[in-house]
């Protein structure tokens, strides 16, 4: 057996569209693009330095030769026994 032809490929796709809809077709074509776009603007963040940046801006790295002071409080019980 060959490869397929043009005429298999066009009925495959006729045969497709009558089980699923034309509708139906056009959302999961549509979700998909979404899903392609969100993940190109995913990987353009990551790449960029300046995105990095801000998120160095608002969260704090602690290495692992700082010391770090805290107090321990005993949580109360607010119902009594």
């Amino acid at each position: 057996m060959g490869a397929f032809s043009i005429w298999h490929w066009l009925i495959v796709l006729l045969i497709v569209a009558l089980v699923f809809g034309t509708k139906k077709l056009r959302n999961i074509g549509s979700d998909l693009g979404g899903a392609v776009k969100g993940f190109k603007e995913g990987m353009k963040d990551a790449n960029d330095p300046s995105a990095g940046a801000a998120d160095k801006d608002t969260t704090q790295r602690v290495s692992s030769d700082d010391t770090i002071d805290v107090q321990a409080k005993e949580k109360s019980s607010s119902s009594s026994q």
